[in-house]
Parts: structure tokens; C-alpha cells; sequence
């Protein structure tokens, strides 16, 4: 069988043999990977409503406003004003937690990333070993096969000192 069909194309039974965890597969979703981590965050695909805040109504035409209409829109422009400054505030600050919420499922990626690189290096040192254990049967076949011979010899040589001490019969 192939090399390529082996790893890409050719699963077989346990024993040794390609299995569905080596044979190249995965099992990576990209509609998870690319998932929003949130139905209200702005994507290319969720791009938001494009809403805006009108604290009053356009005014259509050129006219005239009492004193009681200008000093009214007077407080609401200060009040206004003041709710501009606190909204930059909290904005600012969620544009910060934004960004540390960033730079954490960054650095756990990375850290993901890390794993998996290591654990491909255990499993590569894990093969490493295995083959260096393969490559050293034959030898100790061959220290077996000299144990079964040694014990061989032995029991022959103690068989035939038993048939002279015993006159040749058991």
C-alpha cells in the first residue's frame, strides 16, 4: 500500500494499523472557528443596524424660537453635554475591557497552540521510542532463541549423563 493512501486514504484494523486518529483526518469545524463569540457582535455578516441618537427632532425648515423653547433646549444641551462626557467615559472604558478581553483569548490560543505543538512532540518522541523498541526485537529474539538453545544443550548433556550414571535406562 502507498504511503500517500496509507496516511491520507487507507484506514484499517487496530494491531498496529492506521487508525482514524492518524490517517490525516480532523476534525476542525470552520463554522466554529469562525463563530461570533457573541449574536451582537459586529461582523462582515452581522454588520449591526446602523442606528443612531437624536436627542431632538431635525429641524426641517428655518424658524423662530421662543425664549421658553431656547432656554429649555439650553438645559438639554448641557445635560446633553454632561451625558456626552460620562458616555465617552464608559465607552472608553468598555473599548478597554475589549482589549484585555483580546489580549486573553489571544494569549490562550497561544497557549492552546503551545499544546498541541507539545503533545505532537511527546507523540513524535512516544513513535521515536517504539520504533527504537521494534529495531531491538530481533535482538532479543536472537538472546531468546540462544536461552532456548543454551537450555537445549543442557538438558541433552543432563539426559545423556543420566543414561551413563543409570545404565542407559530412566
Amino acid at each position: 500500500m502507498s504511503l500517500q493512501l496509507r496516511l491520507f486514504g487507507g484506514a484499517q484494523s487496530s494491531a498496529g494499523k492506521l487508525s482514524a486518529f492518524n490517517d490525516g483526518s480532523h476534525t476542525i469545524d470552520k463554522s466554529k472557528v469562525l463563530a461570533q463569540t457573541d449574536a451582537r457582535v459586529i461582523t462582515p455578516k452581522t454588520p449591526g443596524n446602523f442606528s443612531s441618537i437624536r436627542s431632538v427632532p431635525v429641524v426641517p425648515d428655518p424658524r423662530y424660537f421662543t425664549k421658553e423653547e431656547a432656554d429649555a433646549m439650553k438645559g438639554l444641551a448641557h445635560e446633553k453635554t454632561n451625558g456626552a462626557r460620562q458616555s465617552k467615559r464608559a465607552y472608553k472604558a468598555l473599548t478597554k475591557i475589549e482589549a484585555a478581553d483580546k489580549t486573553v483569548h489571544q494569549q490562550h490560543r497561544k497557549y492552546e497552540g503551545a499544546v498541541a505543538e507539545n503533545e505532537l512532540g511527546k507523540k513524535r518522541a512516544d513513535v521515536g521510542l517504539a520504533k527504537k523498541l521494534h529495531g531491538l526485537r530481533p535482538g532479543y529474539a536472537r538472546l531468546g532463541l540462544g536461552i532456548d538453545k543454551a537450555d537445549s544443550n543442557a538438558r541433552t548433556r543432563i539426559d545423556e549423563i543420566k543414561a551413563k550414571l543409570t545404565g542407559g535406562s530412566n
